[in-house]
C-alpha cells in the first residue's frame, strides 16, 4: 500500500480500523449514530457502507497535489457506483469520479481488489489514477502499531497543524529525514513511540541531546508556575519522555495514561 502512495508526500497516517474496534476504542471514537453527520447517514443508506462496520484499515497520504487513501474493507461496489452518479458524477469501467464540496475538491475511486479501494481528493478529478500501481522501490520501513504517522522534515520545518504544546519538540527534528509516531498498547495505557532518522551519527546524538533538554525545561517552565505536569493533558505526556540514540536514529517513548486517552475522547 505505502509503494501506491505519490513519493512526494508529506505525511502518511495508517489506522487499524479492526484493531480499534476490537478493542472498543473505536466506538468511544464515533460516538452514538445520533451524533452523525445527516449527510453521512444518507451516504450510509445509499452506499451500505459504515466505516464503523466495515473498514479494517485505511492508509492516508497528503501530497501538494492532493489527500490519497487506500481504504481495505468491505464495499458494494454496484451501490458506491451509484451514488457516484446519483451525485451527478460518472463511471467508467471501474474509475468513478464526482465533485466534492468546492470547485476544487474533484473525489475519484477505483476498486484495487475486491476488498481495497484507492480514493483521491483533488483538483485533478483523475488524481486516483496515480495509485494504481505499486513503485518498484525497496520495501519501506512500516511500523507494528495500530496507529501510526510519518512526517518529512519539511513539514515539520513549516510547522503547519502541530500543536501548541508540542511545536518545541518538533522544533528541534526539522533537520530529520524522516519522523514517525507510532501509537501501541503498554501494558494497561498505551505509549508513543518516536523514530527519527537523522542525516548522520552526529545529527542523531545532537537532536537527542536537544529533546533531553526541551524535556527539561518544559518541566521548569511548570514547576515555575507552581504546577505539576498532569497525566490527563498534554503536559504530563511531554514531560515524561525518554530518548536514546541508535546509529543515525533517535527513538523516544512516551507513556500515555488512560486518563489522558478519556480527556482526549471526550474533547478536554
Amino acid at each position: 500500500m505505502l509503494k501506491r502512495m505519490p513519493p512526494e508526500s508529506g505525511v502518511l497516517v495508517y489506522i487499524d480500523f479492526a484493531a480499534l474496534r476490537h478493542s472498543g476504542i473505536l466506538e468511544l471514537l464515533t460516538g452514538s449514530p445520533a451524533d452523525q453527520d445527516s449527510e453521512y447517514r444518507e451516504f450510509v443508506r445509499k452506499t451500505e457502507f459504515d466505516y464503523k462496520r466495515d473498514l479494517d484499515a485505511a492508509l492516508l497520504a497528503f501530497a501538494p497535489s492532493g489527500k490519497f487513501f487506500l481504504l481495505k474493507g468491505r464495499f458494494d461496489w454496484k451501490s458506491l457506483r451509484t451514488y457516484a452518479i446519483d451525485e451527478n458524477g460518472n463511471c467508467y469501467n471501474s474509475l468513478c469520479r464526482m465533485q466534492g464540496s468546492v470547485p476544487d475538491r474533484r473525489i475519484s475511486f477505483f476498486p484495487v481488489q475486491a476488498g481495497v479501494m484507492a480514493l483521491a481528493v483533488s483538483a485533478d478529478d483523475s488524481a486516483v489514477l496515480r495509485l494504481t500501481s505499486p513503485r518498484a522501490d525497496a520495501d519501506p520501513e512500516t511500523p507494528d502499531a495500530p496507529v501510526w504517522l510519518s512526517i518529512s522534515g519539511s513539514v515539520l520545518k513549516s510547522g503547519e497543524g502541530v500543536p501548541d504544546g508540542a511545536r518545541m519538540f518538533t522544533r528541534s527534528m526539522e533537520r530529520a529525514e524522516t519522523v514517525t509516531l507510532a501509537f501501541v498498547p503498554d501494558g494497561n495505557r498505551l505509549a508513543a513511540k518516536l523514530n527519527v532518522r537523522c542525516r548522520n551519527g552526529q545529527d542523531a546524538s545532537e537532536l537527542a541531546s536537544e529533546l533531553v533538554r526541551t524535556t527539561s525545561l518544559l518541566r521548569s517552565m511548570i514547576s515555575s508556575e507552581h504546577q505539576n505536569p498532569n497525566p490527563s493533558d498534554l503536559s504530563g505526556v511531554l514531560t515524561s519522555g525518554s530518548f536514546r540514540t541508535e546509529g543515525r536514529r533517535v527513538l523516544g517513548y512516551w507513556p500515555i495514561e488512560r486518563s489522558f486517552v478519556e480527556a482526549l475522547l471526550s474533547g478536554g
